[in-house]
C-alpha cells in the first residue's frame, strides 16, 4: 500500500458548520454519503423540511 500525503486525499465542505474535512479510512466505504465533519456537527444539524414555524 502506497502512503499518500494529506494534501492529496478528498476534502468536502461539512454542510452544518461550512468548514473543509478530509477524507479518513473509517469513511473509504462510504464517503458518497459523509455529509459531516463531525458527530457534533450532526448532531447539530438543521431540520431540512419546512420552513421554521
Amino acid at each position: 500500500m502506497r502512503m499518500r500525503k494529506k494534501a492529496d486525499l478528498p476534502t468536502r465542505l461539512c454542510v452544518t458548520c461550512q468548514r473543509p474535512f478530509t477524507w479518513r479510512r473509517k469513511w473509504a466505504k462510504d464517503w458518497d454519503e459523509v455529509k459531516y465533519c463531525s458527530d457534533r456537527c450532526r448532531q447539530q444539524r438543521r431540520p431540512q423540511t419546512g420552513p421554521a414555524a
